[in-house]
């Protein structure tokens, strides 16, 4: 017998009113002991300096002796200021960092064990808590599920993420994603969709991808991700029936100069069709190919070039690989700057542009504002002027007047979007 919407929700209200509070928190405290013993395993991270920037999360790994961080959370850093749940602190050095795979591995005091991975392979749906410091709010826990597994966010990266829905926001990267059981289901490093904020999508690294890129930084033994030096889009089916080809590889935009992918006799106009005879069905293979094939320092692509099918050879052990280990060499910075150093354009005193990706837009100046002071002088009498040190500026803006301090040799380390941190573009992938 059918049953009609006011009694379906008649019969609800009845059903939840018999539940009582104890039954409807019980789950969830039963995961607080869980939740608190993984969170002791839980670090934000800081420059270890004077202006103690916030930079993300870390957390132990395995027996305790590193810690482990995204490579775009410590960035250039050699070292950074962890702090615990119980408000301990102390150095960490960065040993090793990865930028491609966005892993790093930091030196810390001997002491309590840290996470270990899950010991099965995280399943759709499962329940899942991301730990961290989103926003640098402090030892946070958000909680989600599993909503997709083997996602190449990433098409010339090598790693296939969890995705999850549990809350990340700038701030989470480096922090751990956890079981039901606190075991570690891989590290959270990514959002997706092009803001800065949570949309209900994030990504993590895979605990199991995580032990052994981990382990081939403490060895050295991790080779870094082959630079082929093009760029190249995927074979749509509108380009297919354009160029008369079949609906699959890589149609070639661009080859770098003296780069593995020219040396190798890669031409714009290139479709790459397999390597090592295994056909490229999405973008994403050509980067686990060329993985897999740095064992035999080679590899051959197939490829069609105006209607004939070639094979060509790729020495990787020619390739000009950057370093895995960071170089402890101090690089030399610059002493000085001026205002158009900083990403300013100007008209007299008033900003007229500013350069993507400059000090000045990390700063938040935007065009139509005006320069009232510079260092509490006048600013008009201090355009030109090379600065030494940190600025503080005086600006009218549309809203009143604010000061901004700029200091041009910590923009790169504040907290800011990351390129690699959202899906890139489908379109055009760098290799």
């Amino acid at each position: 017998m059918p049953v009609s919407l006011p009694s379906l929700s008649r019969a609800l209200v009845a059903a939840l009113l018999l539940v009582t509070p104890a039954q409807a928190t019980q789950t969830h405290s039963a995961d607080a002991p869980m939740l608190e013993t993984a969170m002791a395993s839980v670090f934000t991270v800081h420059s270890a300096d004077a202006e103690d920037r916030f930079l993300g999360s870390a957390f132990l790994w395995g027996d305790g002796a590193v810690a482990v961080s995204n490579a775009h959370v410590v960035g250039q850093a050699g070292e950074v200021r962890l702090t615990d749940a119980a408000g301990h602190q102390q150095i960490g050095q960065i040993i090793a960092s990865d930028a491609s795979r966005d892993v790093a591995v930091i030196a810390v005091k001997p002491g309590q064990g840290g996470l270990v991975p899950a010991a099965t392979p995280p399943q759709l749906g499962a329940e899942v808590w991301a730990l961290g410091a989103p926003l640098d709010i402090e030892f946070t826990v958000t909680a989600g599920r599993i909503s997709a597994l083997d996602r190449q966010t990433d098409p010339a990266t090598p790693i296939r993420m969890i995705q999850h829905d549990a809350a990340l926001n700038p701030g989470s990267s480096g922090g751990p994603l956890i079981d039901s059981t606190g075991a570690l289901v891989g590290m959270n490093a990514q959002i997706a969709d092009g803001s800065r904020m949570f949309v209900g999508i994030a990504y993590a690294i895979p605990a199991t991808d995580l032990s052994r890129i981990v382990q081939g930084l403490i060895d050295e033994t991790l080779q870094p991700i082959p630079k082929l030096g093009l760029t190249a889009r995927p074979v749509s089916r509108q380009l297919a029936e354009t160029l008369n080809i079949a609906a699959t590889g890589l149609l070639v935009d661009a080859v770098t100069p003296a780069s593995l992918a020219e040396r190798a006799g890669l031409h714009p106009g290139d479709v790459i069709l397999a390597v090592n005879a295994a056909p490229l069905t999405t973008p994403g293979d050509l980067a686990f190919a060329l993985e897999s094939s740095q064992s035999q320092n080679r590899f051959d692509l197939t490829i069609l070039r105006a209607g004939s099918v070639l094979i060509l050879m790729a020495d990787l052990a020619a390739a000009d690989s950057p370093l895995t280990l960071r170089d402890l060499a101090s690089p030399q910075r610059r002493t000085e700057y001026t205002l158009q150093d900083l990403g300013l354009t100007l008209t007299d005193t008033e900003i007229t542009a500013i350069t993507p990706n400059s000090p000045a837009l990390a700063a938040g100046l935007t065009a139509t504002e005006i320069l009232l002071q510079i260092d509490g002088q006048p600013a008009a009498s201090h355009l030109s002027q090379s600065f030494t040190r940190p600025i503080l500026l005086l600006i009218q803006g549309t809203t009143g007047t604010r000061h901004v301090l700029i200091d041009p040799w910590a923009t790169t380390k504040t907290l800011h979007p990351v390129g690699g941190a959202n899906v890139l573009d489908r379109d055009v992938v760098v290799f």
